[in-house]
């Protein structure tokens, strides 16, 4: 799969190609020209609520979105939080299952945590989908494995719609934001389809290339931030060991060759930057389990690909460790500096 790197426009240039006409006019998701559509969302977990949120925001008042999660706790409060007095906009309704969502949806977002429960929630959908219906937009957000992602897509564009894979970067920080970064994995003529729905959740949208190379990007990124982050723990071990002060060495390698994101945004030593999850016991940020995940979708991409990782197998060996201990699971990923420190006694 060749990997090309371009930004697409924003949506004020597809305004322009459709002549200004007002975006909820110009949308192209069903044959219906009653301007209401319907929105599906799937999975309602740290990421996916804000960008449910994110999206229920910015479609037209006179659409609908319909939500649904295997946790009935997020559905619920999700509801709730929607139908205030003070907040105004789609109406939103919780999915008896997931057939449902699938039969009504114009456009279907997922955000689910393994490459299972793709498989499992689009083999739900598919159940549900009848020959000749209208052509419905599927957009996974999940960072899954390359062959689960490719072979849902070929199925979901066998029965007749359109699917592309959108994983996404910049955290929970970035879903509540609406600041997300989405490598887009699709075909030349569903990136102007899907484009302007990933907008309303993100900041930037970058074109991989066909379908599958959206995870192929996410994967390559998130194995460089796993390295770096251990990297980052590693220098500050040993240079606070050596005697220099945590922030005075966080300062040099931000202003060096060594600076990196979980140097500079999310340095693992408590106490240097403000706000980051290691000033607040490392809770919150991306899991170390996430990361643990990330990392063995990537060595299993390289793998598919021939491509050798020579740091992989140290690093996967302690983000493992990291993960089950006692004082480590459930935090964020720079807690190895924790795990490290630990190991050291």
């Amino acid at each position: 799969m060749s990997v090309s790197h371009r930004v697409l426009p924003r949506m004020r240039g597809l305004h322009r190609s459709l002549g200004n006409r007002p975006w909820s006019l110009a949308r192209n998701f069903s044959n219906s020209s009653v301007a209401q559509a319907t929105w599906g969302f799937v999975g309602l977990g740290q990421m996916g609520y804000p960008m449910a949120k994110n999206l229920r925001s910015k479609i037209p008042a006179t659409d609908s979105l319909m939500v649904f999660d295997i946790n009935n706790s997020a559905t619920s409060q999700f509801v709730e939080e929607t139908s205030s007095s003070t907040n105004t906009g789609a109406s939103v309704t919780i999915a008896k299952n997931l057939q449902d969502v699938a039969r009504v949806s114009d456009t279907v977002l997922t955000m689910l945590p393994q490459p299972a429960h793709v498989k499992a929630v689009y083999d739900e959908f598919l159940s549900a989908l009848s020959d000749g219906a209208v052509s419905r937009l599927f957009i996974d957000c999940s960072t899954i494995d390359v062959k689960t992602s490719v072979e849902v897509g070929s199925a979901i564009r066998a029965a007749g719609h359109d699917f592309v894979d959108a994983p996404v970067s910049g955290g929970v920080v970035g879903a509540t934001a609406a600041t997300l970064t989405f490598m887009l994995g699709a075909s030349e003529s569903t990136v102007q389809r899907a484009q302007p729905v990933l907008e309303m959740m993100g900041k930037r949208v970058i074109h991989m290339g066909n379908p599958g190379t959206g995870i192929v990007g996410k994967l390559a990124n998130n194995y460089l931030l796993a390295i770096n982050n251990l990297a980052t723990a590693e220098a500050m071990n040993f240079g606070i060991k050596l005697g220099l002060e945590a922030k005075t060495l966080a300062n040099l390698i931000n202003c060096s060759t060594g600076r990196c994101w979980p140097s500079e945004v999310n340095n693992p030593v408590p106490g240097v930057i403000e706000g980051a999850p290691a000033g607040r016991g490392y809770q919150g940020g991306f899991g170390v389990s996430l990361m643990t995940k990330d990392l063995k979708l990537a060595i299993a991409a390289a793998e598919l690909a021939g491509a050798k990782l020579v740091l992989a197998g140290a690093a996967r060996q302690l983000y493992d460790e990291a993960e089950v201990h006692d004082e480590c699971k459930g935090k964020d990923f720079s807690v190895v500096y924790k795990y490290l420190r630990l190991e050291e006694k």
